[in-house]
C-alpha cells in the first residue's frame, strides 16, 4: 500500500476499506446497497460523485465503491484499491445487454469470461490477448452462494464494449457468433486485467437489463434500484468469506 489518498480516491486510511469490494458502475446503485444492505456505514470517498462505503453485512465489514462507466474509468478505480489500499478482491456487479437468447431480461449472470477490443490490457501491460479472465476462486464461491440463496445464476462470455453507440448496427451478431459473447457491457475486460497484473481476485456478476434480441429495455430507475439478485449474492460470499 502507498501513495494515499490516490488522486481519484481520497480516502486517507486504508483500513477504511475492506478487503472485498462490491463495485457496481452507478455511484447511486453503490449508495443504494449501502443504504439498503449495510450497517454502520461510513463513506470514505466522494471524489468526483464515485462514493464509496464501508458497513456491515452479517457481522462481516465489506466496502462498496462505483466504478463508472467504461474501461479506463473501472480501470482507475479497480487499480488504486487493488494497488494502494490493499484490496484483495473486487466484485464487478452491473447491467449487460443480451446477445444469447437464452438470456433474459432480470436473469443474472456470472461471467465466465471477458473479451473486448480494447487495447486497455495491451496499452497498460503489454498484454495482447482479446480476452481476460475472473478468478475462478471467486466464481466458485459466488455459484455457491447463489445455490444458497436459492437464486438461478446463468454462466455466459462477456463481450466488454469501448463504445455504447455505434453506426454499425449488426457488430455484436458478429461478436456475439465469433466470440460466443452472450452479453455486453463495458468494464469487465480491465478489471481482469488489473486482478491478473496485480496478483488480486476478480469476479462479475451481472443483471440483463436489456436484449438485443427482444428489444425489451428497462429503465434508469430500475437498474439502480432494482436488480437485487447479483447484490445479495455478492454479499453473501463476501460476509462469508
Amino acid at each position: 500500500m502507498s501513495n494515499i489518498p490516490t488522486p481519484h480516491n481520497e480516502c486517507k486510511d486504508a483500513n477504511l476499506i475492506a478487503k472485498t469490494v462490491l463495485m457496481p458502475g452507478d455511484p447511486l446503485r453503490a449508495k443504494f446497497i449501502a443504504d439498503t444492505f449495510l450497517t454502520d456505514v461510513i463513506q470514505f470517498t466522494g471524489v468526483r460523485n464515485v462514493y464509496g462505503f464501508t458497513g456491515y453485512y452479517n457481522k462481516k465489514r465489506i466496502s462498496v465503491m462505483a466504478s463508472g462507466m467504461g474501461q479506463p474509468s473501472i480501470g482507475i478505480y479497480s487499480y488504486e484499491l487493488f494497488n494502494d489500499y490493499g484490496v484483495e478482491n473486487i466484485i464487478r456487479i452491473g447491467s449487460a445487454g443480451a446477445y444469447d437468447p437464452n438470456l433474459k431480461v432480470y436473469d443474472t449472470v456470472l461471467i465466465t469470461k471477458a473479451y473486448s477490443e480494447s487495447n486497455y490490457a495491451k496499452v497498460a501491460f503489454n498484454m495482447g490477448s482479446k480476452f481476460q479472465n475472473p478468478s475462478k476462486k471467486l466464481n466458485n464461491k459466488l455459484k455457491k452462494a447463489a445455490d444458497k440463496l436459492g437464486i438461478e445464476l446463468k454462466e455466459a462470455i462477456v463481450h466488454s464494449s469501448d463504445v455504447f453507440y455505434s453506426t454499425i448496427p449488426d457488430r455484436w451478431k458478429e461478436v456475439h457468433e465469433k466470440y460466443g459473447c452472450g452479453c455486453v457491457e463495458m468494464e469487465s475486460f480491465a478489471l481482469f486485467a488489473n486482478a491478473k497484473v496485480l496478483g488480486k481476485n476478480a469476479a462479475c456478476l451481472l443483471t440483463i437489463s436489456d436484449s438485443f434480441i427482444t428489444h425489451e429495455v428497462t429503465s434508469a430507475e430500475e437498474r439502480q434500484n432494482s436488480f437485487t439478485n447479483m447484490m445479495k449474492i455478492a454479499l453473501e460470499l463476501a460476509s462469508n468469506k
